[in-house]
């Protein structure tokens, strides 16, 4: 970690600013928050600045993920990180069957949350990702604002996993 904390700010959050979707701020917050003492040390440092983030901070990081399971070239938007992770659940992967029910559930979350259906799909495979899915839908907004972002600390978990392997090198 010694490296990551003496990083100037501006190379941290080049770095690790894609942590969060298409949301560097996280990092540039978390940024005057080192040192940390490990990786999960600074984890929890930036999902506390995603905990004390405004509503509508977190609903514009929500809604910067992608929708799951769009065809390949259809979102120009979809970061390298997102492909990867929506490849390893085999969404890249489906029957004509398959994305016609996720497109059908992605349009009533949608409508019902205004914000893209967010899942750690590299913790999930596809049977579970549609469970899931149909069981959110009951939830109320608030509680599916609270349940996104926490899906979104399990990816940034993975991410920032990533990132240090690259970073740092082993002993």
């Amino acid at each position: 970690m010694r490296r990551v904390n003496e990083m100037a700010s501006a190379r941290f959050v080049e770095r690790f600013g894609a942590l969060y979707e298409h949301s560097p701020w996280v990092a540039e917050r978390a940024a005057g928050l080192r040192p940390f003492g490990d990786s999960g040390a600074m984890l929890a440092a930036m999902n506390g600045v995603l905990a004390r983030a405004t509503t509508e901070e977190k609903l514009a990081l929500v809604r910067a993920h992608p929708e799951l399971a769009r065809r390949a070239g259809l979102d120009p938007d979809l970061t390298r990180a997102s492909q990867a992770e929506q490849a390893s659940a085999g969404l890249d992967r489906l029957t004509p069957e398959e994305y016609a029910r996720f497109n059908s559930l992605n349009d009533g979350y949608a409508a019902r949350f205004g914000m893209p259906f967010v899942i750690c799909v590299r913790l999930s495979d596809k049977a579970l990702i549609l469970s899931e899915m149909t069981r959110r839908l009951a939830h109320t907004p608030e509680q599916e604002l609270e349940t996104a972002i926490a899906e979104i600390g399990k990816i940034a978990g993975l991410r920032l996993a990533d990132a240090l392997a690259r970073e740092e090198p082993r002993s």
